[in-house]
């Protein structure tokens, strides 16, 4: 008997069958929130070198934000090369570490600006709270993943995770550092708020919030962060001072008018009238330069990016990647809104940066380990 006519002519051989997997794998992925980052990026380089043209000739901090995209897409390629499940048995692991990182900035820390909030790490000089934003929501997302509360969460059912949360904002609030601190706050009120929770529980919660909001002001606040809220409410009672700040983020914003004065040509930005034009006024810089068109587009781009980072939560599969994309997004979200919110004189200044477009090195690599995690969970059906 002839052996060759039994085999199948038309069964392809297994190496040509792996490299046609691994092609249809590669059309069907993702690409949308990678390629939507690296666009706001790009933005945020080409924003960042006309904010930093006139006083920054030598630092090059532009160079310096391009190193940190490049370390950020290095650790994209490791996060894609593996599953977003993983985060699930490391979560516990990651909030603590992260936690004694937070703890080791109080003892160790670098000051800037009467801030202690960097620690210097193999060289570099990186902000740990930063990465407890991301960390925050993987602990959350493993804890309410294996909880099996049934009929709603009550007050009991809500003291552990408010503690995971309480301890790190405790730590950041003593470097001080107000805005990361809320941004936290803001992130679990919102992840809860997605849980089902009692209606007396939500109104509890409420009631609490209201009676200790004039503690929180008056003990939990520094002189010159109370100072702020009485300027946003009206900066001209201090216009050198609290309010300058202010003042002169809504003079940069306003002036841009339609089209803006174009770039590099910002009297604001480049005489160098906006203070931290570079980081949390970055947004300023841009609608001088570019006007109400130039922040319709921009803050178009972000509304598809934030859109995109909604319908993976949407259409993941598990509890764990539909809370870790929810609350990766709701990071995002808050981010946003407080920082255009708080140049445009409409919430009180607390130094929030813009994703992608604010210098700081910890603060875009955590964002791309976020749109790394998010295209993770996409795009996990294609992968394994």
């Amino acid at each position: 008997m002839n052996h060759s006519s039994m085999e199948s002519p038309s069964q392809p051989d297994r190496g040509e069958v792996r490299i046609g997997d691994y092609e249809e794998e590669l059309k069907k992925f993702n690409w949308s929130l990678l390629l939507l980052e690296c666009i706001l990026f790009g933005i945020g380089i080409w924003n960042l070198i006309s904010a930093t043209g006139v006083q920054d000739k030598s630092l090059g901090l532009y160079k310096s934000q391009a190193l940190w995209f490049g370390i950020g897409i290095c650790l994209t390629a490791i996060i894609l090369a593996l599953h977003y499940s993983i985060l699930s048995r490391l979560a516990y692991f990651i909030y603590f570490a992260n936690l004694i990182l937070l703890g080791a900035v109080l003892l160790v820390g670098k000051s800037s600006l009467g801030a202690k909030r960097w620690i210097g790490v193999a060289g570099f000089r990186i902000q740990p709270s930063e990465f407890m934003k991301l960390s925050m929501v993987i602990c959350l997302a493993k804890y309410f993943e294996a909880d099996q509360t049934v009929g709603g969460y009550g007050l009991k059912d809500l003291i552990l995770p408010t503690l995971l949360v309480a301890l790190p904002c405790g730590l950041i609030m003593l470097q001080p550092d107000l805005g990361t601190a809320l941004i936290i706050l803001l992130t679990f009120v919102s992840m809860m708020l997605f849980m089902k929770i009692q209606p007396s529980t939500l109104i509890s919660i409420a009631v609490c919030s209201v009676i200790a909001l004039p503690v929180v002001y008056k003990f939990a606040l520094k002189p010159y962060q109370r100072q702020r809220i009485v300027s946003f409410i009206d900066p001209t009672s201090d216009p050198k001072g609290s309010g300058y700040n202010s003042i002169q983020s809504m003079i940069a914003v306003g002036s841009g008018q339609l089209v803006g004065k174009g770039y590099r040509k910002g009297t604001q930005s480049q005489l160098n009238f906006l203070p931290e034009h570079h980081t949390d006024f970055i947004f300023s810089v841009f609608s001088e330069e570019h006007g109400f068109i130039g922040c319709v587009i921009l803050i178009t781009l972000y509304l598809i990016f934030l859109l995109n980072g909604l319908s993976v939560a949407y259409q993941s599969h598990d509890k764990f990647g539909i809370l870790l994309a929810l609350g990766i997004m709701t990071i995002f979200f808050w981010h946003i809104f407080v920082n255009m919110g708080m140049v445009m004189g409409l919430l009180p200044i607390v130094g929030v940066p813009l994703p992608f477009l604010s210098y700081g090195g910890s603060s875009l690599v955590t964002s791309i380990l976020c749109v790394a995690i998010l295209t993770n969970i996409s795009n996990k059906k294609f992968m394994f």
